[in-house]
């Protein structure tokens, strides 16, 4: 390493060396400036090139050294196995020399010793194996005895839960007799409510038969097969028929807000004073334009513009109002019923179609399954019509109707219904018994459903909910409806458009919230049914 310094020497010599021509270059007055400029260039480079050259031969020099290091090491590193080697030979020749071995050879000493210290490496090789293999094992005696233990444990386990699953299927049994005693119990509360309230003596219907149009004979056909709050109806509506004879002229409702279009209008407007039949062929009428439009309109403006078709707008204003206090006074005729609820929007257009659907689907299922097309079915033909048409109904439900159409439980198979019969109308629009109890049954059937969505719900009437809540309980009471009209429901509910109606899972889904009456009250409006069976809990 002390190479170097002749180096260091000689460079700082030939710098000053160098340095000598550039001071008197300095000195000279007679160099110009560019010369100067070209010299101290050339000058840097010889000098950098010096710089170079040293810091390379610097580090040859260096590994050099490093090389020299490792040898000196390496021959450390023999030497004092060298002398290990002799201390272990001294020891033996110690060993062979001493009193007690003397007269032994030294080279079969030597090699029994070598041998001992290697079955001393592979014992304790053997030892450290077993420690770590066999160092957590316990006797045998206490495995077999923890293992019985364990064994009496996991049957205590599995009595406990075969006595749980026994317990919670009575448990969930109870609470399904508890559900529906529950709600026989609130029916039966309902229907004492209802009695108390109406329980009134019985009133002598015989003396309106001198009041009523037409005598006792139109008095007994008028109240044949109604109860006392049907003849109190039928009885309004024939004083209210000759209070509604007795007026020339309606009072205008003006055009306010809360007013129906069709009947915006100040000052007085002509009772057209048309009969009954009169109405409801009317209404006929309309229903039958209005089925067969293509580009459906609001209803209430539809029924505005078929009077100007029908009278001419100049008298189309004075035959609204008189066909609304008409179909708003006859409560008991089924279309004019119909049609007030749909044109006041109490009650969805669809329900009506949708029942005029499913009768019209029934009368023909039943013509195709008459092949004879002699107008008669069997009582096993026409119970598997009504099963096939309504497979959600309940058996029950399909009883009601086949006695309503005249079979009963002692009629015979081999009976025969003359059916078209059943689909028939009077002359006051009047359906027949058995079409009057399919629309009962399903407005009796939608207001279960109703009540059902309530309960899944578990809320009162006036809290309220949220849009995700609905969806959730209108698929656990009603898992078989597709997502089209689950949407449909939720709209309506809701009051929003399909487009709008957020997805499952969003975020804003929450902040949609409504009070549960309005939404019951929405549903009902509209056509909702069951689409199939409510899933129940599996059975063992």
């Amino acid at each position: 390493m002390a190479s170097p310094e002749p180096q260091s020497s000689s460079f700082a010599t030939t710098s000053r060396t160098h340095l000598l021509p550039s001071r008197m270059a300095i000195d000279d007055s007679s160099q110009t400036e560019t010369s100067n400029t070209q010299e101290q260039e050339q000058q840097k480079r010889k000098l950098s090139q010096k710089q170079r050259t040293l810091v390379s031969k610097l580090r040859k020099n260096l590994a050099e050294e490093y090389l020299r290091y490792l040898s000196e090491r390496d021959a450390r590193k023999i030497l004092i196995a060298d002398l290990n080697e002799l201390r272990y030979q001294r020891e033996d020749m110690s060993l062979a020399q001493s009193p007690g071995v003397w007269g032994e050879d030294p080279v079969k000493l030597t090699l029994a010793l070598k041998m001992t210290r290697q079955d001393l490496a592979r014992t304790q090789m053997e030892l450290n194996t077993m420690k770590a293999n066999f160092g957590d094992v316990v006797p045998r005696r206490d495995f077999e005895m923890q293992e019985k233990i364990n064994k009496d444990l996991q049957e205590q386990l599995d009595s406990l839960r075969d006595d749980y699953e026994e317990v919670r299927k009575e448990h969930e049994i109870l609470l399904q007799l508890h559900m529906s005693t529950v709600k026989e119990r609130d029916q039966f509360y309902s229907e004492l409510q209802e009695i108390q309230r109406t329980s009134t003596p019985r009133p002598d219907w015989t003396k309106c038969e001198s009041v009523v149009a037409g005598g006792p004979v139109r008095w007994h056909m008028l109240a044949e097969g109604k109860n006392s709050d049907q003849l109190v109806d039928v009885l309004l509506e024939e004083i209210g028929e000759m209070l509604l004879r007795e007026k020339d002229f309606f009072p205008g409702l003006g055009y306010a807000e809360s007013v129906p279009p069709f009947l915006r209008f100040d000052g007085a407007v002509e009772n057209k004073k048309p009969t009954k039949n009169d109405v409801i062929n009317l209404l006929k009428d309309a229903w039958k334009e209005r089925l067969a439009e293509e580009q459906k309109e609001k209803f209430s403006d539809f029924f505005f513009s078929f009077l100007e078709r029908r009278f001419g707008p100049a008298d189309a204003m004075a035959w609204a109002y008189t066909i609304f206090e008409n179909i708003k006074l006859f409560r008991s005729s089924e279309i004019m019923s119909q049609f007030y609820a749909i044109l006041m929007e109490k009650m969805s257009e669809s329900v009506y179609v949708k029942h005029k659907e499913t009768v019209s689907q029934l009368l023909k299922e039943m013509t195709n399954v008459d092949s004879q097309n002699e107008g008669q079915l069997t009582m096993e033909q026409f119970s598997t019509v009504l099963r096939s048409i309504f497979s959600s109904k309940k058996e029950e439900k399909i009883q009601e109707l086949m006695e309503v159409a005249g079979w009963h439980l002692n009629s015979s198979n081999a009976d025969s219904l003359s059916y078209p019969f059943l689909f028939t109308e009077d002359e006051e629009g009047q359906s027949t018994p058995f079409v009057r109890m399919l629309w009962e049954q399903y407005m009796d059937e939608k207001d279960e459903y109703l009540q059902e969505l309530k309960q899944e719900l578990g809320l009162e009437l006036h809290e309220k909910v949220t849009l995700p809540k609905v969806r959730e309980a209108l698929m656990a009471i009603d898992p078989s409806q597709d997502k089209q009209t689950l949407n449909s429901y939720l709209s309506q509910a809701f009051q929003l458009p399909l487009t709008e109606l957020p997805e499952e899972s969003e975020e804003k889904e929450e902040d949609i919230v409504i009070k549960l009456q309005t939404v019951l009250e929405r549903l009902q409006m509209i056509d909702i049914r069951r689409r199939g069976p409510r899933e129940q809990e599996p059975t063992s």
